[in-house]
Parts: C-alpha cells; structure tokens; sequence
C-alpha cells in the first residue's frame, strides 16, 4: 500500500475547500472600486439622465489570487504536515535489520531507532517478514516475523554499555542468507572498528545474497574516557574520539557517589589528535572524593568513568631505621620505597633525628604506615600502632638486619625465625632463589610474575601450620617473600627482604610498583562512611581474590547508573579489566567497599571502521524527520494579502503622486485600507515578541529639568517610570556579562508569564548611581574585587533599611563544605556586611511567602542546586497558626544570601536558548531556577501579599455574618 507523503492534523477543516466555488461567484461580480477623476464641466452634464450600466468584473488574476490566499488559510488551518518519502528497500524477500547496540551507539540512539523505524514501517506496508537483530545477541539465529513485532522489538531495545563483538554474528547472518537469497540486508552501524566492524562486514559481503548489504552508518563520531590517573598535582582523565580531522572539545563533569558536583573542566583535541588529557588541579582530599567523571552532553556508558578507592592518592608515611638513610639517602630503602609508591601516593619521609619519629608519623594520620629495618616496637608507639592497624590503617614492614635480630612482637603477620638465610656467597649451600608465580588466592594475581627478581637473603618465617593462608608471595622454594594478617580494619604486611637492593633486585622492577599499589588500595582512609562511598575493596576481599563481589549499581549503555540486571553476574574482589556482557561497567561489592568496572581499559583507543573496498551500499545515517507546512502556508497567505493590496491600489489609481494623494483620491484611500488590513492581519498572525503592552508616558520638559537639578540621571528617570532589575559590577567581564544576560533571561520570563514587563536590566554603582528606583538589587560576589568604600556601604545600608532587597550570590556552591573553614567568596560577603546593619538570617523555610509569591517552590536553585538560601529569620508562628500555608515577617526581607550562581541559570539568548551548562543539569533544573527568580521578584514587589491571602477565608466568613 502507498503512504501519501502529505497528511493533516485537523482534515475535518478541509471541507471548507467546498466554499470555494461560492467565494468565487461572490469576488467575480464585485467589481473594484471605480477611479474618480475631477471635472470641472460637471455642471454640464448634471441634467443627463443615467442609464443602465454593467459593472467590471474582476480581473481573472486578481480572482484567482484571492482564492489562492483563502485555499492557504483552508490549508494552514486542516494542519498539513508532509511525510518525507519512506527508504526504498528493493526487493520483495525478507528484511533483516542488524543494529549496533554497544555504548558507541548511545550518543544518537534516537535517530537510530527513527531510520530503523522507517525501514520497519516500509517493510510492513508491502507485507515483508522481517529480522531484527542487536548485534549484542552475538550467534543467535535471525528468525523473521512480522514488521510489527519487530518493530515492538525495537521500542524495547536499549544499547548496552559494552562494545559488542560483530563477529560473533556472522555465522547467524550467514544462516540467515543461506535461507533467504532474496533477502535484503540493512546494518546500522556505529562507525566504530572497535568490536571487529572490518571483519563483520567482511562476513556480510561474503554472505551470498542477491543484491549487497545496505550499511548506515552516523557522520558523529562518540567520546569515550579511558581511565584516569591521580597525579600528584591534579587528577588526570583521557578523553578519546576516532575521528581526528574534525575540530572538536567538550566539557568534563567530576561528582562524588551522591551525585554532587566537585569540579568541571573543558577539553579540546589538539588537530589531527585522537586523545586529550583533561586535568582536574583540585587539591587531594577533593580529588580523593571523585567517584564518576563524565562527558557533558555525551549519554553514553563509555563516556563515563567510574572510580574507586585504587584511584585514590593516600598518605603514605615512612620510617626507616637505617643509619644510612642520612649519610647515603639515594641508597637507603625509604629513597627506593618512596620512588615506587610516588605515582600513586603522596609519599612523606619522616625524619630519623626526632625523638619518637612513628609518633610523629601517626600525627599525620597516614594511610600506610612503612617501617623499614625498625626492630621490636614497644610502649606508647606500640599501642599507636596497634590502635592504628585496628581502625583500617596499613602497616607495610620491610625486613632488615634489626628486624631480623630483634625480639618478636604482635605487629608482625607471621612468627618470624630470627639470625636470617643467606644464599651465595663462600659459605652458600643454594644459588639466589627466584619469585614464584602469584597463587590465586593472592592480591597479587594477574601480575607479571617476575621471573627476573632473585633474592639472595631473606627473613625466614616459622613453618606453622597457618602459614600458606598469610602467605601473599613465596619463591621458588615455597618460603613466604611477602605475607600479611587481617587486624580489626586493617592490614599487617611484611616484605620478608629489605626495601632496598641489598637484599634482593625486587625495589628495582616494575612488579615492586605494582605489588605497593595494590598493597596501598587496601587502606580505609577514603573508605566512605554511614554506610555508603567508594572507598577501595575491603581488605579481606583484598587478600583474598577468590572473593566475588555482587553488582551493586550498573551502568546502562546511556551512562546512568541504576539496578544491576539479571545477567549481570559478580566479579573477582581483584578485577581490573573493562567491563564485559557478564560483568557490565559499573560498581561492585558493598556500599562502603565498591569496587568499580568500566567501559574502557585505561590505554584504550577508538578507531574509526575502515569499510573502502567492500561490495556494501554505504548511506549516512539520518531519519527524515515530518515538516509541519502551516508555516510556509501562513507565510504565502500573508504574501498574497500583500500582492492584493498593491494590486487594489494599482486600480485604485495607481501610485503617481504618492506622498500628496494618499489622503485625497478615493482609490488611494482604497489602496491605504488595504495595506492596513494586511498590516492588522499580519499583527494578528505573527506572534509577538516579549514586550511592553503600553509605552511610558514621557516625561515633561519641566520635570525632567527639576530631576536633572536633582542629580537623577536620565537612565534613573526610566527606571521611575518603569520597572528595571539591576545588578553591581564585579570587574570580572565573564561574571558581569552572566549577570547581565541572566537579569535579561528573567526579565523575559516576567514578562511573559506575569504581568509584570521589566525594562532592560541595568548595572549600578552603589557608590554613585540612585538605588530606590530599584526594587531588587543582583550582587555577584567575586572574591578578587576590591571592598567598596564606606559611601558604598552606608547608601546599600540605607537602601536596605527603606525596602529594598539585595541578593548576594557567592556563587560558591561547588567549593563550599558545611564543616570546611569558608570560602574566598563567603570571606569577602563576610567584610561587606560588617559595615551593613543585618537581620538575623535562616535558611528559607519551606512555608516561608517567597517560596509561594508566584509558584510553590521547595528552594531557589540556579546554576548549582547545593547551596542554601538565607533571608531574614522570621519570627517564630503561633501555636494556633502553625498550620497556615504561608508565613512572613512584617516586611520583606532586606537581603537575600546564595552560592548557586542564579544570573548563570536565567541566563539565555533570545531564542530562548541558555547560554550557561548546569550542574547537575537538566531543563529541570533551568526550568525550577527561572521560578525561583520570579519569586524573588515578585516578593520584592509585593511584600506578604501572598501570607495576607490566607486570611480571606476568616474575612468572607466574617461579612457573611
């Protein structure tokens, strides 16, 4: 069956057409209006007597312009909207539809499901079975059915968050072609190579149909992070794309576990280059926080990376008991321990001079504690130790001559067997011995065994019978290298050798790096607490690899974390690799241990599908999207409207004189009449802008003198006569244009859903500039501007006092910490105020007649949704009134305190359309700012109008009465 192209909303308005025939009887006999010309010899021909006179018919052109204008407005009015014409498949065999569904494929989802859509919906009109297949199903065979369950299919399906192997497919396809020769082949590809897309398409050419798969495939090409490294000064993250001649960047957002943004850095890709590195200089402790970076913008599982607690830089303190560390400090095993640990930590070498040097150590509140070579430790430091190991620290020991000669202690994992073995050497009985490979159970697993470490002395452990379970490395002989036991929270771990090379070549291999690494991540300082974080694998879990972790929170191929799905099953407590069908990008294990898995391996490219030399009918990916004509066919009306009334003053006399007989010949009033109905009809049609409903009246010459002697400037004259939002300067040109644009955003939301139409904001000086023409003032606090003078102050302050409201916005929501010592912006408002007479202040109550003078709001948010708001405390309600909707003070609140950058939030063009990202984001959240300002304003402008309201039911019951 043939779709038509051109279907309409409303047809039911069609019948209208029928009256056509009428409306152009009644036009055909209605002539235009005669042209009169002066006569002075009219007297002459007074007494004539009149005779019958047939009228003018209407020019036929003229006749068919205005039936053409009234089919327009029929038209436009029934709502026609064209359909582009549907893909033409070819071919009357099966349809099998193969669509890429890994996380690449997120980004533009929609527009995949609408070209699948339209191939669906053309199968089905002309009666074609269909298969439709996500490659993520790998080998399952394509069935046909109908168009219409595979287009149910379709609907449901969601991309999954990994990259999936094409290949896998191939033989299902090549069944599927075996079957079906006539059939047609359609492949919605990613663009990607990435998952075998060479080797698929490879598979499809060969597969034998009649005529060559169709592949389409998205011009875009998808973002996706490669893992992060936390640097010592920053927290670095690798953003990749596969495309690398296209100019390209973007925006990073980093947020904790609850979703809270920590910091934002923009991206750009050098030219040529497939990978940025994108820094986030925050200092450690809110690097440490860091628990999801992702791509703004970019709704995709593998532009998401996911952190735990491995990723955090820890303290690590280390304490060494070797004379030489002063004499020879690049020879000593605190100069080799810290080299290793330094990648990965922040690493500090407490002195050997001080007198109680582990004190001081455990002052610092480290993570890992390292003694190298120190001996038997006794009393206060002891118990320090202990208490330390106890509430989840990390006590990492190397062995050494002291240790190997001083008495046991309860801080050592195993019994030791004290004097030491020594291989080589004249009185040797055995060669050095190597490392043996990782055993299973160990935290060590999956790293390289390190068959070139020998060790030629080591500290012996006793051969008790609980040993292999302590046992975290051995060599070659079964003796322990390394071994560890569980205490309370924490973890006792011993290298059986020095930390240096005079034992063993271990400090100079790259395993050394790795097993402290791992040893590190152990440690609890990051763990999270009340129960939920992303704090490092629990060190049981650790020690013990065999422990699986159950999914805990998964990503979807859209990069939002949700429930785990059924097939989602638990990972080894020491995964490490990228995220997989079985184990999908996403975090693991408890709540105050996750352990998290993503989409991409750090080093992963992206690599563009390279499909030249393929029999394959390659098409760019779009969906033709329907075209609402009531537009074009306003417009065409409207032209035509114009050319009838150019055309009435054409026979009306024509335009000769135009200027001195517009308002004297009938025809050009004629002509004039016309033009103004087209004008009126225009008006009616076209939306307006935002505007003002009437215009101010101007100000006398007289009064505008008197107001001039005044010292009122001519913009505070405008400001009087009409309603201006005004904001002070910071000196910052990117803060002061926000507040700009912002106070423009909320002016046009006044004005368009109140009745309330704000001139064009303003910026004032306190110091110089008239304040009472202003009904609320805008304050951006920048940190780095200069206090205003005292003048400023005392006019803000009376300003305040005589009704006025400022609203200071510190725009500190990102960096500002409840228990943290205040921030620079917060210091800076702080001195301000000094001078200022301020009300006691609390955050906005919900029943409080700002959150209800124009919308019910719950709080004011803008850029940032964090950050209280504060305003003047009201007075505690009466008992019998706790109940009432609103409740207010006797006036309105003279200042208004905020850190979420509200000027960001309105801010928009004059489209509409905004000009600054939100944190979290959303049109949410734009939507809930844009409110919260119109409240601000109009409680300003009215006061407790809206608190007084809930008394009219009391005064109309009383008058009934």
């Amino acid at each position: 069956m043939l779709a038509l192209p051109l279907a309409f909303t409303v047809p039911a308005v069609l019948g209208a057409l029928v009256l056509l025939p009428a409306l152009w009887f009644l036009l055909r006999v209605t002539p235009p209006r005669p042209r009169q010309q002066s006569f002075p010899p009219l007297r002459l021909i007074l007494d004539a007597q009149p005779r019958d006179e047939t009228p003018a018919r209407t020019p036929p052109w003229l006749l068919i312009l205005r039936l053409a204008i009234a089919a327009a407005i029929i038209l436009a009015m029934a709502g026609p909207i064209w359909n582009p014409p549907p893909p033409n498949l070819g071919g009357s065999g099966p349809l099998a539809l193969l669509i890429d569904d890994g996380f690449a494929a997120a980004p533009d989802w929609d527009l995949r499901v609408a070209a699948a859509t339209e191939r669906l919906a053309e199968a089905g009109r002309a009666g074609r079975p269909v298969a439709l297949a996500p490659l993520s199903d790998g080998p399952r065979a394509l069935v046909p059915g109908t168009a219409a369950s595979a287009l149910d299919r379709l609907r449901a399906l969601r991309p999954v968050p990994v990259l999936v192997d094409r290949a896998a497919a191939v033989p299902a396809v090549r069944d599927f072609a075996a079957a079906h020769r006539d059939a047609d082949l359609v492949w919605i590809a990613d663009g990607l190579e990435n998952g075998n897309a060479r080797a698929f398409a490879e598979g499809l050419g060969a597969s034998g149909l009649a005529r060559p798969a169709t592949v389409l495939s998205s011009s875009s090409a998808p973002l996706a992070l490669a893992g992060a490294e936390n640097r010592p000064d920053a927290l670095a993250v690798t953003v990749l794309r596969a495309d690398g001649h296209a100019a390209g960047g973007g925006l990073l957002r980093a947020t904790d576990l609850k979703g809270l943004p920590i910091g934002e850095a923009p991206f750009a890709f050098p030219s040529g280059a497939t990978q940025a590195t994108v820094l986030f200089a925050l200092p450690v402790e809110v690097r440490n926080d860091i628990a999801r970076v992702e791509v703004v913008g970019e709704a995709s599982a593998g532009a998401v990376t996911l952190l735990d607690g491995r990723w955090k830089r820890r303290r690590v303190d280390i304490v060494s008991g070797a004379s030489a560390d002063v004499e020879q400090p690049l020879l000593s095993p605190a100069y080799f321990i810290g080299k290793a640990l330094a990648p990965f930590a922040d690493v500090r070498d407490v002195p050997t001079n001080i007198a109680d040097p582990i004190a001081a150590a455990l002052d610092e509140h480290p993570s890992v504690l390292v003694l190298a070579d120190i001996g038997q430790v006794t009393g206060a430091a002891h118990e320090r130790l202990a208490r330390f190991v106890a509430e989840g620290g990390v006590l990492l020991r190397f062995a050494g001559s002291r240790l190997a000669g001083a008495p046991a202690d309860d801080l050592e994992p195993v019994n030791l067997r004290r004097g030491g073995r020594t291989f080589g050497g004249a009185l040797s009985w055995d060669k050095p011995k190597a490392l043996a490979p990782f055993d299973r159970a160990s935290p060590f697993f999956g790293l390289t065994d390190g068959r070139d470490v020998s060790v030629s002395r080591q500290v012996l452990a006793e051969p008790d019978a609980g040993l292999p379970a302590h046992t975290w490395a051995q060599l070659d002989d079964g003796t322990p290298l390394v071994t560890a036991d569980r205490r309370g929270k924490g973890t006792v771990v011993l290298f059986h050798v020095t930390g240096d090379t005079t034992w063993s070549n271990l400090p100079l291999s790259g395993l050394f790096v790795d097993m402290l690494r791992r040893i590190v991540a152990m440690s609890a300082e990051a763990a999270p607490t009340a129960g939920e974080g992303a704090g490092a694998p629990a060190a049981t879990a650790a020690a013990n690899p065999a422990t699986v972790l159950p999914p805990s929170r998964i990503l979807d191929g859209f990069g939002v974390l949700g429930a785990p799905p059924v097939s989602a099953r638990p990972v080894p407590a020491g995964f490490a690799g990228p995220g997989t069908a079985e184990h999908p990008p996403g975090f693991y294990g408890p709540g105050d241990a996750l352990l998290a898995v993503n989409a991409l391996a750090p080093g992963a490219v992206l690599r563009p599908a390279d499909l030249s030399g393929l029999t394959l009918g390659l098409q760019a990916l779009r969906a033709d999207q329907p075209l609402d004509l009531r537009a074009a066919l306003i417009t065409l009306a409207l032209l035509g409207f114009l050319a009838d009334a150019l055309a009435m003053a054409l026979l009306g006399g024509g335009f000769a004189g135009l200027a001195g007989r517009l308002g004297a010949g009938r025809g050009a009033r004629s002509g004039t009449a016309a033009l103004a109905g087209a004008a009126l009809l225009l008006a009616g049609l076209v939306p307006a802008a935002p505007g003002p409903a009437r215009a101010a009246e101007p100000l006398t010459a007289s009064a505008a003198a008197a107001l001039a002697r005044d010292g009122v400037s001519k913009r505070d004259m405008d400001a009087a006569l009409r309603t201006r939002l005004a904001y002070v300067p910071s000196g910052d040109p990117t803060v002061d244009d926000a507040s700009r644009e912002g106070l423009k955003g909320l002016s046009r939301a006044l004005a368009a859903r109140t009745s309330l139409d704000p001139g064009e904001p303003v910026a004032v000086d306190p110091a110089r500039d008239e304040l009472a023409f202003y009904p609320m003032l805008y304050w951006p606090v920048v940190a780095s501007a200069p206090q205003p003078g005292a003048a400023a102050i005392a006019k803000v302050s009376a300003y305040m006092k005589n009704g006025g409201t400022v609203l200071f916005d510190t725009r500190d929501a990102l960096t500002a910490r409840p228990d943290a010592p205040a921030t620079p912006e917060a210091r800076w408002l702080a001195t301000l105020l000094a001078g200022v007479d301020v009300p006691e202040l609390e955050p906005v109550p919900r029943d409080h007649v700002i959150t209800k003078t124009f919308y019910l709001l719950g709080g004011f948010v803008g850029r940032y949704t964090t950050a209280p708001t504060w305003v003047e405390a009201l007075p505690p309600a009466p008992p019998d009134t706790v109940n009432l909707p609103a409740r207010s003070g006797d006036s309105v609140s003279p200042i208004v305190i905020t850190g979420n950058d509200l000027a960001a939030a309105w801010a928009s063009d004059a489209d509409g359309d905004p000009l600054y990202p939100l944190v979290p984001g959303g049109q949410r959240q734009r939507e809930m700012a844009l409110r919260g300002g119109i409240n601000l304003v109009i409680y300003t402008l009215t006061g407790n109008y809206k608190a007084d309201q809930v008394h009219v039911p009391d005064l109309l019951d009383r008058l009934a009465h």
